[in-house]
């Protein structure tokens, strides 16, 4: 079965600079304050929140107050998806989420790893959920990595790889196990069905 897609090529990062610490460390201050003490409910305030650090955050998103974001200014979430609890977006590099994407709690996306074979240089390289694709719990979602329109990731799953669309995978690594209809989509939270086709990276 096709699926697996070849592993992405990593950029060299600089050491970031006073500015990009001066941004982590007031966000990090309205994190605790603002962002992870709100009512879970409180979807809109925390969009706001979102927006007012940089991120691109579309209508109707829903990001869950233990949900810990690196860098909102390198997240772009569109309509409808999700950020389930307690996930971790390490945007060292851009994360971007298409309409209807789900990451689910305990997910893990990283955009960034070191240089173990050389001078241990930051390197990193962006990870892009498409549009209806479903990152499950607890999985690992390395740097490089797209989530193709509509695919699958099975829970606890480690992909260090970019999966087509309609992909299904399970397992470290992960493998292909299926593939999902092109008709079934992610409906949660009683939002509208997308209809919009266009792929999100």
């Amino acid at each position: 079965m096709t699926g697996l897609l070849p592993r992405a090529e990593y950029r060299r990062l600089p050491k970031p600079s006073l500015q990009n610490k001066l941004a982590r460390l007031l966000w990090g201050a309205a994190y605790i304050a603002l962002f992870r003490l709100s009512p879970v409910p409180a979807h809109a305030w925390r969009r706001v929140l979102l927006r007012g650090f940089g991120a691109r955050i579309g209508p109707s998103v829903v990001v869950y107050p233990s949900a810990r974001i690196w860098a909102p200014w390198a997240l772009q979430v569109e309509e409808g998806a999700t950020i389930g609890r307690d996930c971790e977006l390490y945007n060292v590099m851009p994360v971007r989420l298409g309409r209807r994407a789900i990451v689910s709690q305990h997910a893990y996306v990283c955009t960034a790893s070191h240089d173990y074979q050389s001078d241990f240089q930051l390197l990193g390289a962006p990870v892009c959920i498409e549009v209806e694709a479903w990152v499950g719990a607890g999985s690992f979602i390395g740097p490089g990595v797209t989530i193709g329109r509509g695919a699958v990731v099975g829970a606890r799953a480690v992909v260090m790889r970019s999966l087509s669309p309609w992909t299904v995978v399970a397992g470290n690594p992960a493998q292909i196990v299926g593939r999902r209809s092109s008709s079934a989509r992610n409906s949660l939270h009683g939002r509208p069905m997308a209809t919009d086709e266009r792929p999100a990276c």
